[in-house]
């Protein structure tokens, strides 16, 4: 019996420890990649650790599920917390932490690196990890929409996620994932711009994201707002792992796991169901959406590792013309308006990319080469009727193609640290546009198919280095950029760009930022491959310009790496000059907003300039205590001249003031609710010009109201302000995980206000009427056209 009794227990606490969860990985030094032996790696707020072997290899064992932050730490290393790692039964958690040589460890100057600050960028950098992004309310799992809860990111009341920031337009950002570009990041993009409802990267695979606002390091280019660099996770070493995510509106599914020895592979692909849901609810719209990711990661030896990227997009957007079962008159007219206006939509897009990282004593060589392309095709025909030829509008595809190379050598010596590097781009535009809408400023159709080729080129070098101790961080470095578009781009030195940051510590853990800057960002392809009905190249004669950026920003900051605290307080100053304006109605493409279709096909003159400026303050808290928050305040002005108007008009994203308050508490038994508020100014729009609009012959042309650019971005809207909540339970079993989630957007259900629609009067039947007063004219009215619903959304995701 006592015997029977002890195998009992002896099997119990065998199956409890198996049922603990493990933390693994290896810590090395990312200067040379050699192993940290003897680092301490700490679970914090339990008495569970580790120490590396020899080989930089550590394990942790009998950890329980749950949330935790680990650090770790060595001497002569400056001490790294990784912030909220999720551990489960399911499988062993592979954390690899890299450690940074700190030449001040040993002096009474102790630089703590729990928020990452970086040489290259010692300001205006905010980081999210993959949980944050993952329980982040109202984010639906979106990295995109997660972004908005940032200092200094306006968002839109409408469902698309446009990432305006600092008061610069959508297409000023750059994205890069594992140092690959990847130009675009939303489904149903706007060509030209940005945005999009529904952002294509799955939070499954990343691992972290760095936002870069500011004072941006030499080694990018052709960006004048952010860079966001974006890491996804390496594939599990041990053995195969699958995640299942059922959305509201999607299906996603993830796979991890070895090949061989040397290489590891992420795999993701999603499949929505947008439009059955869209078409339950009687929408106009149905928008069908797909995407993929992988990257494998081979470790060629213990100095060469080798990176292979993918990612891509399938969308596609249908009219649905039945009619709805108890549609009221309004709704009814918002319908048929949209059916009129709506394209039919094909878009798909693809990023893929190979990096090569060769390691030495003192350094490494990064080689990527890489290449994407985008397909926008959208077509309209009046009345959406497609029985003749003579009832088209406009038809329109367009593709983007681009081939990269970059090399780049990072050196440190003697406390410096230096890089330099070169890169090429020869890139392809294809457009076949035929378009009746010109009809109205030229007298002509558009009917043209062309190719164009064009060859970037660039090259940089910066420098960093310690001063006073470790107090003082100068940081500096110089680009040129040039293209073959245009006359005056095919020079390097006319986009000469350079840039130094200063970083100088008053007191332990508080820091005075300071950075200046220049910054030059190519035109959108829609306006260098942009062709009259002759087939003219009108903007290359035009000798459109390289966007010119100067920044100016300084601020403090001050960490509590005790508590996992960070406040922030920077200001900026932005000048734009060569900025794009239409030469048909005299409006700077800054004015003109960021819809759906394409920005920037039409003649254009580098004739524009424009400014951004204003204040951010941060208040982060990161995992502490099981509580978590940002608030962040911005105070921003964006303005922007009109070759045809005097003096500075607000731009169309100066939303003026910004506001983001979100929160969360962790509960016993895995239970996490969270929220967040915002509230945003409202932004200037321009009105319909009634008289030209009612035209019968101007309204045939597109199905549409004309604006009236004599009364640019004249009235603004009221402001914006919303609630989104989250409630997550997660439950952990022995070799799977379950969380579910409830998300609800708008949970107050306010209606924001946007510009109102002009549209036209319908009889019974649904023909518009003609104004009995002048039989030229269509007669029409104004419809309030408010944004915003309760959305909640139900999701279950399943790991094994």
């Amino acid at each position: 019996m006592r015997f029977t009794l002890l195998l009992f227990l002896f099997h119990l606490l065998a199956f409890s420890g198996f049922a603990q969860g493990i933390i693994r990985g290896k810590i090395t030094n990312p200067t040379n990649n050699e192993p940290v032996a003897f680092a301490n790696v700490l679970v914090q707020d339990t008495e569970l650790g580790a120490i590396s072997d020899e080989n930089g290899v550590y394990e942790i064992t009998g950890v329980p599920p749950g949330l935790y932050n680990v650090r770790a730490s060595f001497v002569g290393f400056k001490t790294k917390t990784i912030f909220e790692v999720q551990v489960t039964r399911a499988r062993p958690v592979q954390l690899d932490i890299e450690l940074i040589e700190d030449a001040s460890e040993l002096s009474e100057v102790v630089v703590n690196s729990e928020f990452t600050r970086s040489e290259e960028t010692p300001l205006s950098v905010r980081k999210l990890n993959a949980n944050e992004i993952e329980r982040y309310p109202g984010g639906n799992r979106d990295i995109s929409r997660v972004i908005q809860a940032l200092p200094g990111v306006a968002s839109t009341p409408s469902f698309r996620n446009d990432i305006l920031i600092r008061g610069g337009a959508p297409n000023e950002n750059k994205f890069f994932i594992d140092e690959i570009e990847v130009p675009v990041i939303n489904h149903f993009a706007t060509q030209g711009s940005s945005g999009g409802p529904v952002g294509i990267l799955n939070v499954n695979l990343i691992k972290n994201v760095d936002l870069i606002a500011g004072g941006f390091p030499a080694n990018r280019m052709d960006a004048m707002s952010s860079f966001f660099e974006f890491q996804l996770k390496e594939g599990q070493r041990d053995k195969m792992a699958t995640q299942v995510t059922l959305g509201a509106s999607e299906l996603t599914l993830s796979n991890e796991g070895p090949i061989g020895e040397k290489t590891t592979y992420l795999l993701s692909a999603r499949r929505s169901y947008l439009q059955g849901l869209f078409k339950l609810l009687g929408l106009p719209f149905l928008p069908t959406f797909n995407d993929f990711q992988f990257k494998t990661t081979t470790k060629i030896n213990d100095k060469t590792e080798l990176t292979f990227l993918g990612v891509g997009a399938i969308d596609k957007f249908v009219l649905n013309q039945d009619v709805p079962d108890d549609e009221t008159e309004e709704e009814r007219e918002n319908r048929l308006y949209l059916l009129d206006v709506l394209p039919v939509q094909d878009q798909w897009n693809y990023a893929t990319g190979v990096k090569l990282k060769r390691f030495r004593e003192n350094g490494f060589w990064t080689f990527v080469l890489s290449r994407n392309m985008l397909n926008n095709y959208s077509e309209k025909y009046a009345k959406n009727d497609e029985s003749s030829p003579d009832n088209l509008l406009f038809n329109y595809l367009s593709q983007e193609s681009e081939n990269k190379f970059r090399a780049e050598n990072s050196v440190f010596k003697n406390g410096f640290t230096y890089k330099y590097g070169v890169n090429y781009e020869y890139s392809r535009y294809y457009i076949r546009n035929f378009d009746r809408a010109t009809l109205a400023n030229t007298g002509q159709i558009i009917n043209v198919e062309s190719t164009t080729n064009y060859n970037l080129y660039g090259a940089f070098i910066s420098a960093s280095k310690n001063f006073y101790e470790e107090r003082l961080l100068i940081s500096g470095g110089v680009r040129m950029d040039g293209g073959d578009f245009a006359e005056t781009a095919k020079n390097p030195l006319n986009q000469l760009s350079p840039r130094v940051s200063f970083s100088y510590q008053l007191k332990p853990n508080l820091f005075a930022t300071a950075n200046a800057g220049i910054y030059y960002q190519k035109p959108s392809y829609t306006v260098l491959g942009y062709q009259d009905e002759n087939g003219g190249l009108i903007n290359q004669l035009n000798d459109v310009r390289f966007i010119r950026n100067s920044q100016l920003i300084a601020g403090v900051e001050w960490l509590v790496p005790d508590k996992n605290r960070r406040f922030t307080a920077e200001a900026f100053y932005k000048k734009y000059s060569n900025y794009p304006s239409s030469v048909r109605n005299g409006i700077s493409l800054a004015n003109l907003g960021a819809d759906f279709g394409v920005i920037g096909n039409e003649p254009v003159e580098s004739n524009s300039a424009g400014r951004a400026y204003g204040v951010e303050l941060l208040a982060q808290q990161r995992l502490f205590n099981d509580f978590y928050g940002i608030a962040s305040l911005t105070l921003v002005r964006s303005e922007f001249t009109n070759p045809n108007t005097a003096g500075f008009i607000p731009s169309s994203w100066d939303n003026r003031f910004i506001v983001s308050l979100t929160a969360g508490k962790r509960f016993g038994n895995n239970w996490e609710v969270g929220a967040r508020w915002r509230f945003l100014g409202g932004t200037p729009y321009t009105p319909y010009d009634y008289e030209q609009s009612s035209l019968i012959s101007n309204w045939d042309l597109r199905n549409q109201p004309i604006l009236d650019y004599t009364q640019i971005n004249a009235i603004r809207l009221k402001g914006f302000h919303q609630l989104d909540l989250r409630l997550d339970k997660k439950y952990y079993y022995k070799k799977w995980n379950l969380n579910w989630y409830v998300d609800i957007q708008n949970a107050y259900n306010f209606k924001a206000e946007q510009p109102p629609l002009l549209v036209p009067v319908r009889d019974g039947d649904g023909n518009i009427q003609v104004d009995p007063t002048d039989p030229t004219r269509y007669e029409l009215k104004y419809l309030d056209n408010p944004a915003g619903s309760i959305l909640p959304t139900v999701g279950i995701i399943v790991e094994f």
